[in-house]
Parts: structure tokens; C-alpha cells; sequence
């Protein structure tokens, strides 16, 4: 949708701050972006204001400072740390005599040239398309006219309502494609709960070191880079974990300041694997001097997304960056596992954060003392066939004591295949 040369393109980047408004954007991240986007920045240009102009959202004095830029630095694109009206864009592009794009502009760029799956280029080009229907008439101006010639006279139908309507087709239809996925996920992800298996979904700030952990604790191979937006597409991988057994670890797309509404709901089918997760991952880049905002940002979208009453784990990562640095895990005053100090990269304090995943999934684990007869053979070796006996004690009566470690749904069912009452065996008190 966004047609972009194959050099890198000049850009003249503009911030404003407002007095008025509270929640300014980061320069620094947005240059980022900018630069993740495969464009270089040559200019920067700063002001602050009450509030936005509604012509051109800055002052006609700071334009005229934003044309003297372009021309100064032979800029291809002016691009905006904020988003702008439709009309601001078309005002502004007609007066600089070159293309304008706002925050959400450069995000969507961003997203065209990461996305890989069929999935996730449906979703890119739904939130480009649905951005892009509002701005229609910019590039269409010159084509507000009715169609003539045999058989057209009459009031027809203008260059611009033609193009809406095409647009209002194709998004229809790329829903209608959405929504085929999203049954299809529902499908593997009903398949999952009946077989018992638990999801544990990765979120976070966009560029936290999500997919680094994800490759570190999967040994899988996903895409990741030191840039913004790296990941756009869910990636599933299986996963064994002691007591637990098979877990789907998913790496999502990460979240970012102000993220527009729209890009949220085109992403919905893919956020749909943090909605349905057991546990959730907050990767958190410790060393960020924004990380406090940044934890804020992440727990206002999944609040957005419906996913904020998921149970947690905050895993602090990058540790390798501060000095002298142990990683650990801190508990609440229950003793359940809230936080955990890690670097992706080095591997630091990765045995602490399985030990806490383990814990936090298996709040189900049942730890149990059982007395076997002779005639209990079955269960005994149901038991040890499934890798839950820790130990065991023989008896001169010919008894066995078994420690046994394991899912509670999987011990019922280890009890019911081998039509044993629990009551008859069991020597401790209940769940771990």
C-alpha cells in the first residue's frame, strides 16, 4: 500500500510540545521508529505550543522553519511524532510540496515491511486501508469529476466515490478473510484445552527483547533485531516443562506508546493468543529510562484487548546492561513468584525464571505420599510410566510408599484408568 524507493529516504522530523496536553511523545523512540522504517533522519525540528493550530497543526512561523529544513536538506518526507487530521496532512503537503506522514503513518510503514505471514499482511493492509480511507481525497483531486461518454451521461459516479467504494469492498472482504482465521485459531486453540495444554504468551513493550528470551527459552529461531516492530506475527512453539509437561510458548507483537486504536483492533486475531493465555510474560527492559512508562503503556492495551485479569509474571530483562547486577526472583507475601531478573542475552537468570514459570502454571501441581499394595500394580506402574514418582519406600509387608509429583487432572485420571479410590491410599494432607 505505501509505495517506498529502495534507497533510503531524507526525512525532516517534527516534534511539538504542548503545554496543554499531557502524555507527550518520546522524540528519541520516535527517531527510532524513523529509523527502523529504513528512513534517515537529517533534521529534527522542535517548538512547544498551547495546542495544535487547526489549519496546520503547528504556527505558520514554525512551517516556514520546516520548509527552510526540506529545502536545506533535500528531504523526501516530512514525518510528524504526532498524529494529524486528514485535513492538517493535506494542508501541510500542499504547502511543503512534499509527502507528510503522521506517527500512525510511519507505524503502519513500519508493520508493511515486517509483516511475513498471510495473517499478518491481511491485518497490515486492513489498518493501512481503513488509515488510508480518510485521507482518499489527497491524492484524488484532480479526478473529482463525473464520468462522461456513451452510455455514462448523467450524474454517474465521481473518480473519488469509485475508489471509497473499492476501499469499502476490499476491507469488507479482508474481514471476512479475518475472521476465517480466527475461527481457525479458535479451532487449534480449543484443540490445546482439551488436551490440558497451557499457554504462556510473551508481551511487552515493542523492542523489550521479547523474541530474544522467545529463542533463548524455545531454541527456536524467530526473527529478532535491535529495532522496533521486529515481531508482527505470532509464533507458537511446544515446550516441556517438568510437573507440567507440554506448554505453547507464543511471542506477540509488541506494544507501543499511544498505539492507535485501529492498529489494535486490526491486530485483534493475532492479540487473541494473549486474551487466551494461562500466564502471561510481561518482558520489561530494565534499563530503559522510560521503563516505569513503558510497564504503564503495556497494562493499558491489554486492559484495551480484555486480557489485564491474566495472571503474571514481570520478567525484568536486559540485566546484562546495569552494573553488578544477581539476577533473582522476588515473591509476593503469599510466596507466588511476581518478578524475575533476566538477559536474554547472556542467559542470566533464565534457571530462576523456568523455576517461576513452572510454579505459576502448576498452581494446579499436586505433591502427594501414597501407600500401594500388591494389588495396586497398575497405578505404580501408570505412575512411573507418566515421570511422576519422585521416590519410593518398600515395606516389609510388601507394601510401597511412592512419592508422586504431578498434575492434579492427570493424577484423577491416572486414578480412574487404574480404578483406585484415593482415599484408600493417600498418607499426606492434599495439594501442594
Amino acid at each position: 500500500m505505501f509505495e517506498r524507493p529502495d534507497v533510503g529516504e531524507r526525512a525532516v522530523l517534527v516534534h511539538i510540545d504542548f503545554t496543554a496536553h499531557d502524555g507527550t511523545e518520546d522524540p528519541g523512540e520516535f527517531r527510532e521508529l524513523v529509523t527502523s522504517a529504513g528512513v534517515e533522519p537529517v533534521c529534527t525540528v522542535t517548538g512547544s505550543r498551547k495546542q495544535p493550530s487547526p489549519r496546520f497543526f503547528v504556527g505558520e512561523g514554525k512551517l516556514e522553519e520546516i520548509r527552510d529544513a526540506v529545502a536545506a536538506n533535500e528531504a523526501d518526507v516530512v514525518l510528524f511524532n504526532h498524529a494529524l487530521s486528514p485535513r492538517q496532512e493535506r494542508n501541510i503537503e500542499h504547502e511543503l510540496k512534499c509527502r507528510v506522514l503522521d506517527r500512525t503513518g510511519v507505524i503502519l510503514d513500519i508493520f508493511a515491511q515486517r509483516a511475513r505471514t498471510h495473517e499478518g499482511k491481511l491485518q497490515v493492509e486492513l489498518a493501512q486501508l481503513e488509515h488510508m480511507s480518510t485521507r482518499l481525497v489527497r491524492g484524488w483531486t484532480h479526478l473529482e469529476r463525473q464520468k462522461g461518454g456513451i452510455g455514462l451521461r448523467g450524474p454517474g459516479e465521481t473518480q473519488l466515490e469509485t475508489d471509497r467504494r473499492l476501499l469499502r469492498e476490499r476491507i469488507k472482504s479482508i474481514h471476512k478473510r479475518l475472521e476465517k482465521v480466527r475461527r481457525q485459531r479458535n479451532q487449534g486453540r480449543r484443540a490445546r484445552e482439551r488436551a490440558d495444554i497451557p499457554t504462556v504468551s510473551l508481551v511487552g513493550y515493542t523492542n523489550a527483547g521479547k523474541s530474544t528470551l522467545f529463542n533463548r527459552i524455545t531454541t527456536s529461531s524467530v526473527y529478532a533485531a535491535d529495532q522496533l516492530f521486529a515481531t508482527l506475527d505470532p509464533t507458537l512453539r511446544r515446550l516441556e516443562l517438568p510437573d507440567i509437561g507440554p506448554v505453547v510458548m507464543a511471542d506477540t507483537v509488541g506494544f507501543i506508546r499511544h498505539l492507535p486504536h485501529k492498529l489494535v483492533e486490526a491486530f485483534r486475531a493475532t492479540l487473541e493468543e494473549t486474551t487466551q493465555a494461562t500466564l502471561l510474560l510481561h518482558i520489561i527492559d530494565c534499563h530503559d529510562p522510560r521503563r516505569d512508562e513503558n510497564i504503564e503503556q503495556v497494562e493499558e492495551v491489554l486492559a484495551e484487548i480484555g486480557a489485564d485479569e491474566i495472571p503474571m509474571l514481570q520478567v525484568f530483562n536486559k540485566i546484562d546492561l546495569l552494573e553488578n547486577f544477581t539476577p533473582r526472583v522476588e515473591r509476593n507475601e503469599e510466596g507466588i513468584p511476581v518478578r524475575a531478573w533476566v538477559s536474554a542475552v547472556t542467559g542470566e537468570g533464565l534457571d530462576g525464571l523456568f523455576d517461576a514459570i513452572v510454579e505459576r502454571v502448576a498452581e494446579d501441581v499436586v505433591h502427594h505420599f501414597v501407600l500401594l499394595g500388591p494389588a495396586d500394580g497398575k497405578l505404580r506402574a501408570l505412575l512411573h510410566e507418566a515421570g511422576s514418582v519422585l521416590s519410593e519406600e518398600y515395606r516389609d509387608s510388601g507394601d510401597t510408599v511412592v512419592e508422586v509429583r504431578l498434575q492434579n487432572r492427570d493424577w484423577q485420571q491416572l486414578l480412574s484408568r487404574a480404578g483406585v479410590n484415593e482415599k484408600s491410599i493417600r498418607l499426606d494432607g492434599g495439594h501442594e
